[in-house]
């Protein structure tokens, strides 16, 4: 009988969490599907909020999803290396190294821009392309990935796996790419999963450092935001969920399936 209470009281606490954090979503998803939000329901529901910010706001969406991606491939090309060289060092040159690393996430997005726009503002075609973020970009996730692979690195005990592959003649780069990446893709993928999530939604750095032709979802979604209609808002709020949620889904999915085939 006890047991049966406690468990109906975690279950009431933890629908009632789930309701605080949901609602107010829903609620305005809902106010980008109907007609006129003061009214509510009873004016109807219509998607052409939708239409109408897809209008004026689809290159922000796919420039978002370009930056991901790339910033995805340039952080795996250069964290995996740099989690490599930080597990074999292990010393305390890397450690402060590692430390050092993680700056641009405890900074203010804001002071991250402002670093870039003194050092490479003066540089035209750059600051006006849409690389110029990318770079913001690198900078803050890079630590988001280096972490978790190295984390696997030094759970799967990579030297004595790579000590093996060397006693059968492979050479460095071959034990890089046939030993290495694939015992840490795992960690790889989680990292990239997590790269993916903070590109498409960093805002602060972003601001500071986009012009009105490299707008990103977070920036379009403020600007939308400052429009005269809440319906406008609500409706880039809904297709910004459209785009991303079902992306994260997969890179989620992908990553379970891959932990699991480690495990065998």
């Amino acid at each position: 009988m006890k047991r049966s209470t406690l468990f109906a009281a975690q279950l009431i606490f933890t629908c009632l969490v789930c309701a605080f954090m949901l609602v107010p979503v829903l609620l305005s998803l809902l106010a980008g599907l109907t007609r006129n939000y003061f009214q509510g329901l009873s004016s109807g529901l219509t998607f052409d909020w939708l239409v109408q910010v897809w209008q004026a706001y689809s290159p922000t969406v796919w420039l978002s999803l370009q930056l991901a991606v790339a910033c995805a491939l340039c952080v795996c090309v250069i964290g995996v290396p740099a989690a490599y060289a930080l597990v074999r060092m292990n010393n305390r040159f890397s450690r402060a190294f590692e430390e050092l690393m993680v700056l641009p996430v405890a900074m203010p997005g804001l002071a991250s821009a402002l670093a870039l726009l003194l050092t490479y503002g003066h540089l035209g075609g750059f600051r006006g392309s849409w690389l110029f973020i990318l770079v913001g970009h690198v900078l803050f996730t890079l630590p988001f990935l280096v972490r978790p692979v190295m984390a696997v690195m030094q759970r799967q005990h990579l030297p004595t796996l790579e000590d093996a592959a060397a006693s059968l003649g492979a050479g460095p780069l071959r034990r890089f790419f046939t030993v290495v990446v694939p015992n840490c893709r795992a960690g790889i993928l989680a990292g990239v999963l997590m790269v993916v999530t903070l590109s498409l939604g960093e805002f602060n750095l972003t601001w500071m450092l986009h012009t009105p032709m490299t707008k990103t979802l977070p920036v379009g979604l403020a600007d939308s935001y400052a429009s005269a209609r809440l319906e406008v808002a609500s409706a880039y709020t809904l297709l910004f969920l459209l785009m991303i949620v079902p992306l994260l889904i997969a890179l989620q999915a992908l990553s379970a399936r891959l932990s699991r085939g480690d495990q065998r």
